[in-house]
């Protein structure tokens, strides 16, 4: 007999397999036991370390004994008529399958089955739905029949404009861009999607370009009944796209007119912000661009080619501006692109004074750039009262108020944002931010989880402590894992200095500053993670960086970075305290002397039965 046969006999393979099975559901619950009780770090190094101490002894011993009905036996002791070997491995091999049902059904929880309260946007579901309003329409994305299907930026834009043009019409809701383009290829049933935007009614249709020609299918959709009231077909050429949104507008209108009694004897026209086909053609993928957080150099080229070919085009001019407000954040350039975005908004603002989106521009320039959070407030205000919808003005006035401490106000505008466009995954987890500040963690971590799927996520990593407070470290991680592009290790480091607070976290931050050296990655760990500064308790790294890591400073879990000067520093130089000198303080700030202050806490995190011991 072989010595693998024999192997085979005695049942050694099995208890190997059986012993590494084992071994791996031990590492996972010794993972997650370590994160509900503060084990230290060196218990899982110990727990492999013995496992593979174990592994031989383990299989010598399989060698050398047999289980017999009288207990254990030297193997060369039991006559081979009389062994028990195989009624063994069977049994063997029944714990193999229970521990691997065991194994695979942990990663299934753990990678497909959502980490419990955080699995669906509970606040908006507890909340009485709002009556649909008879005299509502959703305009969805249309779609692209062209051959080559190169033509999205075209239909996208064709169906922003489209939906642009009905918000003028007395009496009509029109949910928004965000909202309605979230359903583009869905499998929904029309009354499905409009029982989830609220509308009574949905316009959708299709663009099929061929050459110069273009050829656009529109119909309108009775959402309650599925049924069609109006369709039509326009072919026309690319030439006349003004004038064929025109006539699918008010050929809308008429039909609402006709069905609903809204909109009589309104006629409706497109803004025409260009005579250059080819300028048009570029603003409409430029902006594609932008609203994606894709490509934004791209996305300025584009901007700027525009403008090149039609320099009175106002609306790429505003395009320009907002894509240069925002690229600091998202650009890895040298450039400092403030002064662009400003140069941009005032030359927008210049051809068409009605523009509301350049003001808000100007604001958020003012704020994040120039710390002047006084101006900033009155330009939010002027690009607000030019539109009220505006999300975006919403979305940046709410970020300011979030800053200065004003958390309700903050609440309110980022409400008012999420209502206008509940698709706008940034005003929701904005929105999230102002209630963790506020300290009613549950409502912030509810209003978080959706965000937290979009491009938009930029503040997750301050739900951190929460999470792992709540038992969901594999969540946190993952979070962290995805701000650094799926680097384990760091991301464990940052995980460990949020569970242990009071341990030499300083250390954890030098051994990533050495890692970031040594994989010349070009990852700035701590600046692609803002809110770990609070873990590692890296004060110089705020000092250093105010602008970056202004908008931490009211996380709940940061009450000792409050207590030092780091703190006020931050404060004065991103213009919070002369803003607070001017207009008063909030309710848990208040001055001291003419240059100084004093904040008390807002809140004490929330914890846990389950909150590690430290």
């Amino acid at each position: 007999m072989s010595l693998f046969e024999e192997l085979k006999r005695r049942n050694v393979i099995r208890v190997a397999i059986l012993y590494l099975v084992s071994s791996w559901v031990l590492l996972q619950l010794t993972d997650v036991l370590s994160s509900l009780l503060n084990v230290p770090e060196s218990a899982g190094s110990i727990v492999v370390m013995l496992l593979i101490l174990g592994f031989v002894p383990v299989l010598i011993f399989a060698w050398v004994y047999e289980m017999t009905p009288e207990g254990l036996k030297r193997e060369t002791d039991v006559d081979r008529s009389q062994t028990q070997t195989p009624v063994t491995g069977k049994k063997i091999n029944t714990m193999i399958v229970v521990l691997l049902v065991i194994a695979i059904g942990g990663l299934i929880a753990d990678r497909l089955v959502p980490e419990p309260g955080v699995e669906v946007n509970d606040v908006l579901a507890e909340l009485p739905a709002a009556p649909v309003d008879a005299l509502s329409i959703a305009v969805l994305p249309f779609a692209d029949l062209s051959q080559d299907q190169d033509q999205q930026y075209f239909t996208d834009g064709l169906s922003e404009e489209l939906l642009n043009l009905l918000v003028r019409v007395d009496d009509l809701h029109v949910a928004s861009r965000t909202s309605s383009f979230a359903y583009r290829g869905s499998t929904l049933s029309v009354p499905e999607i409009s029982k989830a935007l609220n509308v009574g009614h949905i316009l959708e249709g299709s663009v099929r370009k061929d050459g110069d020609r273009i050829r656009i299918t529109a119909q309108l959709i009775e959402a309650d009944t599925d049924r069609h009231l109006w369709s039509d077909n326009f072919d026309r050429e690319l030439v006349d796209i003004f004038a064929i949104q025109d006539e699918i507008a008010n050929a809308i209108v008429q039909a609402l007119t006709g069905k609903l009694g809204v909109g009589a004897e309104r006629v409706i026209s497109v803004d025409v912000a260009t005579e250059n086909l080819d300028a048009y053609e570029m603003y409409l993928t430029a902006r594609e661009l932008f609203l994606k957080r894709t490509e934004l150099p791209e996305s300025i080229r584009l901007f700027r080619a525009a403008i090149e070919l039609d320099p009175l085009f106002a609306r790429a001019w505003e395009g320009l501006a907002a894509v240069e407000a925002v690229a600091n954040d998202w650009v890895p350039d040298d450039i400092d692109h403030y002064p662009l975005a400003r140069e941009a908004a005032e030359k927008a603002l210049s051809l068409d004074p009605d523009l509301s989106m350049p003001l808000a521009v100007l604001g958020s320039v003012a704020s994040d750039a120039d710390h002047d959070q006084i101006l900033a407030g009155d330009y939010f205000d002027a690009a607000l009262e030019k539109d009220p919808k505006n999300t975006t003005a919403w979305l940046w006035l709410g970020i300011r108020q979030n800053l200065l401490g004003f958390f309700d106000n903050a609440i309110e505008s980022l409400s008012t944002c999420v209502s206008l466009d509940p698709g706008y995954l940034n005003c929701r987890q904005h929105l999230a931010l102002a209630y963790l500040n506020k300290g009613d963690a549950d409502t912030a971590l509810k209003l978080n989880d959706l965000a937290m799927e979009s491009v938009f996520d930029s503040v997750s990593e301050a739900f951190i402590w929460e999470y792992v407070r709540r038992g969901h470290r594999n969540l946190a991680v993952r979070i962290v894992d995805k701000r650094l592009g799926s680097i384990g290790a760091p991301a464990i480091e940052v995980i460990r200095a949020v569970e242990n607070p009071g341990g030499d976290n300083r250390a954890r931050y030098a051994r990533l500053k050495d890692w970031e050296k040594q994989t010349r990655s070009g990852v700035t760990i701590v600046q692609s993670i803002p809110f770990s500064v609070l873990a590692f308790g890296v004060w110089d790294e705020i000092e250093a960086n105010p602008e970056v890591y202004a908008f931490i400073v009211w996380h709940p879990d940061g009450a000792e970075f409050r207590k030092s000067d780091v703190f006020k520093t931050v404060v004065h130089r991103s213009g919070v305290f002369d803003y607070w000198h001017a207009r008063g303080f909030p309710s848990h700030c208040k001055p001291v002397g003419a240059d100084d202050f004093e904040c008390t806490p807002v809140q004490t995190p929330r914890r846990s039965s389950r909150h590690l011991v430290n």
